[in-house]
C-alpha cells in the first residue's frame, strides 16, 4: 500500500492535451520528403522526449540528409500553425478541475518547450489555473530530459513535496520511467495504439484519464 498521495503530476501531450496527432502528421510530412516513412514504431521511440532528441532519432532511423537542427526547424515550421487546434484528452478538465476543487495540488511535468507549450495551451488559459506549477522542458533546473527523473524531481520540490507523496500520470513509457527513478508512484494512460508491456514500470495502467480511480491512492 502507498502512502498517501498528496500532490499530483501530469504528463501534458497525449495525457491531457491530444496533440500526439498533430506530431505524427508533421513528422510524417518531413519524412515523406526523402521518400521515407513515419512509423507507429518509430512515435513510440520518441514519445515523451523533448523536441531535439526527438529530431536526432528520426534522422538517425530514418538517415535523412539532415542534422537534428534542421530536422527540429523543418517541423517547427509546420507544427506551430497547427498546436493551438489540439483538443483536451477525454476526460482531462474535469479530472484536473475536481482535484483542483478538492484542494489537491497539481502540476505539469513535460518535455515540451516554451515555445511549443504557449502554442498548445493558446485556448486553455483558465484551465492552467488548476496546476500551482509548470515544469517545461527548456526549464533551466531541468539538466535531462525524459526518461531521466529530473522534470519530476523539479516539480515536486516546487510543490514542496516529497515524491514518495506525488503520484505521476504519464502516457509514454519515457515517462514512466522517469517517475519510478524520482521515486514517485505511475499510473500508466497508455494510447490505444502502445502495447501495455511497454508499461511494467507502471504502478497501475488504465485505458482512459476518466477510469482513475482517486480513492485508490486515498484522494480525495
Amino acid at each position: 500500500m502507498p502512502p498517501k498521495i498528496t500532490h499530483l503530476i501530469y504528463d501534458f501531450d497525449g495525457l491531457l492535451l491530444n496533440t500526439e496527432p498533430i506530431y505524427c502528421r508533421v513528422n510524417q510530412i518531413i519524412a515523406g520528403r526523402y521518400g521515407k516513412t513515419f512509423t507507429p514504431e518509430m512515435h513510440r521511440m520518441i514519445m515523451g522526449r523533448q523536441a531535439l532528441d526527438c529530431a536526432q532519432i528520426l534522422v538517425k532511423v530514418l538517415d535523412l540528409p539532415l542534422s537534428a537542427q534542421e530536422h527540429l526547424q523543418a517541423r517547427n515550421e509546420i507544427i506551430f500553425d497547427l498546436l493551438p487546434q489540439a483538443k483536451p484528452m477525454p476526460g482531462a478538465v474535469e479530472i484536473t478541475q475536481r482535484f483542483y476543487r478538492a484542494g489537491v495540488p497539481q502540476a505539469i511535468a513535460t518535455s515540451s518547450a516554451r515555445v511549443t507549450f504557449t502554442k498548445k495551451v493558446l485556448h486553455y488559459q483558465d484551465w492552467l489555473k488548476c496546476f500551482e506549477v509548470i515544469v517545461l522542458g527548456d526549464d533551466p533546473a531541468v539538466k535531462r530530459s525524459k526518461p531521466a527523473p529530473d522534470s519530476f524531481l523539479v516539480a515536486a520540490e516546487r510543490l514542496g513535496a516529497k515524491p514518495a507523496n506525488c503520484l505521476v500520470l504519464e502516457d509514454a513509457p519515457a515517462g514512466v520511467k522517469g517517475a519510478k527513478d524520482a521515486g514517485m508512484w505511475a499510473v500508466a494512460v497508455p494510447a490505444a495504439h502502445m502495447e501495455k508491456e511497454l508499461y511494467g514500470e507502471a504502478d497501475d495502467i488504465i485505458d482512459r484519464l476518466p477510469d482513475f480511480d482517486g480513492q485508490r491512492w486515498q484522494l480525495p
